[in-house]
């Protein structure tokens, strides 16, 4: 739906990234509901409160790919929870989960008993986080020739204002272009604001706003891995690490030795002590953790455990996800 350049510059919209704002306004949608308009008019009075960039891990991108190879037959595209945290007007997006949701015409339906549990499983393992918003996958547009993936859909505003409520501020818009149309995995994040005509919303303006990924050390180890493991030299990426581990090691034995000589010498009388290499030694010591080996057993099998729990409940969630996807569909028929 086009509008005048008069009515942009008058609702004052922030600068988008990548394309124009999305204005959806149809007689079929629903106007913002009261609650939405109440969250996304917490930061008014302050434009330094204004959300203007957004942070997404990895994770969150395989979960989101992850959802949409599982999703239903026929089904146009896949929709989840955002979890997370904000810095003044920096989201940072750390995790996400599927919802089940059925699209039909201007219709919607969301497992709202199903997010506020997995929701409060989530805030089991991490406090910290809370919802940020929702993310969703491309909507595939059957008008265009080209093939091409509507980023906004007619639906979305139904959608948002539904995470209005779940969330404290103003929720945040994930987009995941599953298209391939260029070879790449195209992410988007848009904010939401009312348009309102004689203070009453009527539509809802989506504009783009900056978005970037961001790997902890831990994710960019386990990426490396997954790249390294499907490229052509994967099959000898094992045994290269274990050689490199191996020589580590003998490096490591052959400097504990060098160091025990040096000591026993100096304790002998053989040659003088140096204060400099003394002190590095000691510096050296003291950094290692004075554990007893019954400890140590203890505290590795105890991770060890908690690694496997994890696990388990991770296969255990999987399943879960599969049976409501089955149960959905055998319903809906």
């Amino acid at each position: 739906l086009s509008y005048t350049s008069t009515m942009a510059a008058a609702l004052a919209q922030p600068t988008t990234y990548g394309c124009s704002p999305a204005l959806l306004l149809s007689s079929k949608a629903a106007p913002p509901s009261a609650a939405a308009v109440a969250a996304r008019s917490k930061n008014a009075p302050g434009e330094s409160s204004v959300v203007t960039d957004v942070v997404v891990h990895p994770i969150v991108l395989l979960s989101v790919l992850d959802h949409h190879t599982r999703r239903q037959e026929g089904a146009g595209r896949v929709i989840g929870t955002l979890l997370g945290k904000r810095d003044g007007d920096r989201v940072e997006i750390t995790n996400a989960f599927a919802v089940p949701h059925a699209e039909r015409g201007d219709e919607v339906a969301i497992g709202k008993d199903f997010n506020r549990q997995m929701l409060a499983l989530h805030l089991r393992a991490n406090p910290r986080e809370t919802v940020m918003g929702w993310y969703a996958t491309a909507l595939p547009d059957e008008n265009d020739p080209n093939g091409e993936s509507k980023c906004i859909a007619d639906t979305s505003s139904l959608i948002h204002d539904f995470y209005a409520g779940e969330c404290d501020d103003d929720p945040i818009h994930l987009v995941v272009d599953t298209s391939l149309q260029t070879d790449a995995i195209a992410l988007r994040a848009y904010k939401s604001t009312p348009v309102c005509i004689k203070n009453e919303p009527l539509a809802n303006m989506f504009n783009e706003i900056r978005l970037s990924v961001k790997s902890s050390e831990s994710e960019r180890i386990c990426i490396d891995r997954m790249i390294g493991s499907n490229s052509a030299e994967g099959a000898s990426t094992n045994e290269d690490e274990t050689a490199a581990l191996q020589v580590s090691m003998e490096r490591l034995l052959e400097m504990l030795e060098t160091c025990s000589e040096y000591v026993d010498k100096v304790v002998d009388g053989t040659i003088s002590a140096d204060d400099e290499v003394g002190r590095n030694i000691s510096e050296v010591l003291n950094s290692v953790p004075r554990i007893r080996p019954e400890v140590f057993d203890k505290m590795f099998n105890d991770s060890l455990q908690d690694l496997l729990m994890v696990t388990y409940l991770s296969n255990i969630t999987k399943t879960q996800l599969t049976i409501a996807e089955k149960l959905n569909e055998t319903l809906g028929k």
